[in-house]
């Protein structure tokens, strides 16, 4: 009888964040898959959760997917945690998934944390569509990923360290227009989280006299929503001025 999968998303900033099914997954599973032993051991012991761990990370998984197989095969319960969020969202698992699935073995992912979801939702942007690129490649293919985006007229969100974060602004402006209206949304539930509005050209130079620090989302308008905020800025100024059409 074959074992089941478990997909587990764990807290991106505040551990409290976490779910109580999920707890309760990670404590009754045979083993945990872990991104980073040691930084999801710190989850597990705030939760009390003994259960057994092993790596499983994007320089091993291509290794451990027949062994992890053969145990979920022969009845066993594992979950999959990444060091933050939803495994599989820019992070290890959907190779695990996909095995799974080619397998017959049942596979379920827990609802719960992920950065993108609180970040397109602070932003004030239209989140009702919206597409999700994770991180941009980092040199070959970022040019013509850029330009085939420069015609999406839904919210686009992006993940980025800090230490590329104002490259990338000037790179998305260069692309979009720099009068383009976008947010950044750093620390996601930590204690110092912030959420920073303004167009490109502002967060360039915002984040150029301040350094940022933390994980980053950065949530840019698309070019409907960006067309039609300046028919609606018009609209006011005419109401504001009396000017007619």
């Amino acid at each position: 009888m074959s074992g089941k999968l478990f997909i587990v998303p764990t807290p991106v900033g505040n551990l409290d964040d976490m779910t109580v099914r999920a707890i309760a997954v990670l404590r009754d599973a045979h083993c945990i898959l872990a991104e980073d032993t040691r930084t999801s051991g710190v989850l597990m012991k705030h939760f009390g959760i003994t259960t057994r761990m092993q790596s499983h990370h994007k320089f091993n998984e291509h290794d451990t997917l027949p062994a992890i197989i053969e145990r979920l095969e022969g009845g066993e319960v594992i979950a999959l945690v990444s060091d933050a969020g939803t495994p599989a969202i820019s992070d290890p698992g959907f190779l695990l998934s996909r095995e799974c699935r080619r397998h017959g073995i049942e596979v379920e992912c827990l609802p719960g944390a992920t950065a993108f979801v609180p970040a397109v939702v602070n932003s004030g942007l239209p989140c009702d569509r919206f597409c999700f690129e994770g991180f941009l490649p980092q040199k070959k293919g970022r040019a013509t990923r850029l330009a085939a985006l420069a015609e999406e007229q839904r919210t686009m969100i992006f993940y980025e360290s800090p230490l590329r974060l104002v490259k990338t602004l000037e790179q998305l402006a260069a692309a979009f227009g720099a009068d383009r209206e976008a947010s950044v949304c750093r620390e996601i539930s930590k204690m110092h989280n912030s959420t920073h509005h303004g167009t490109l050209a502002n967060l360039v130079e915002e984040f150029k006299a301040s350094a940022p620090r933390g994980e980053i989302v950065i949530v840019v308008a698309g070019k409907a929503a960006e067309a039609q905020e300046k028919v609606d800025k018009y609209a006011e100024f005419k109401n504001k001025s009396g000017v007619r059409s």
